[in-house]
């Protein structure tokens, strides 16, 4: 049960993924962005940061990293991937969840706790909440604001792709603090294997640290709850 956190350059949630999930049970590995393959983890996690300085656009140099081909290949096959942040941003970019990731609609980087309903706790690395459960984390971003086309929105909520929104504490809609096309916080991809979310999990698993919240245990727990199953 080993989940592999992938380094780029200019990466600096890594570590902090990395002690959320040791503290949840799983073993867990540091993947140099460079590699040819991610070895023997069962999960592979793309934590949040400025990979390559966000030259270009956030996450289009590190899509054509090496190791993307291997996470790529993991994803195919059905493996769990999370991309949080920059590593969702990665992930639209890198064609495994549909979408992209903007400048927020403020034009102005945001910091600061959310709440965020869960719309579909059916995929693996939610299958700790409940459907309509408020979360909170925080979010640290100024291209967050995820965009689709309509087409792609509705297609995406037929098949319940789109995971997390972001709403007030009662769980009502607003709350929207980039701009994101209708709310949208977080996604995955057709088969449920991929996930992408702007928030961050990995601050808010000790509530003893920063927003005071443990909701993001609820998130990463999930997914070691699902490689725990699989490995039974």
């Amino acid at each position: 049960m080993k989940v592999g956190v992938v380094q780029f350059p200019g990466s600096l949630d890594d570590r902090d993924a990395a002690w959320a999930f040791d503290r949840l049970g799983a073993d867990t590995e540091l993947l140099w962005h460079d590699a040819t393959d991610i070895g023997d983890v069962d999960a592979v996690v793309l934590p949040g940061g400025f990979s390559y300085g966000d030259y270009l656009r956030c996450g289009g140099i590190a899509r054509f990293a090496r190791i993307m081909e291997a996470v790529a290949e993991h994803a195919h096959a059905g493996g769990l991937v999370l991309g949080i942040c920059n590593g969702f941003q990665i992930l639209t970019e890198a064609g495994l969840v549909s979408g992209a990731l903007v400048r927020n609609e403020s034009a102005s980087y945001v910091c600061a706790p959310v709440h965020l309903r869960v719309e579909n706790n059916e995929i693996p690395h939610l299958r700790r909440a409940t459907a309509g459960q408020v979360l909170r984390m925080p979010i640290k971003h100024g291209e967050g604001r995820y965009v689709a086309d309509a087409t792609t929105i509705k297609s995406m909520e037929e098949r319940g792709q789109i995971v997390l929104r972001y709403c007030d504490a009662d769980g009502t809609n607003g709350g929207n603090p980039n701009g994101s096309t209708d709310g949208i916080a977080g996604v995955c991809n057709e088969a449920g294997n991929v996930m992408g979310l702007m928030p961050h999990p990995e601050h808010a698993v000790d509530p003893a640290v920063g927003i005071r919240s443990s909701d993001g245990a609820i998130l990463l727990g999930s997914i070691v709850d699902a490689l725990a199953g699989a490995a039974r």
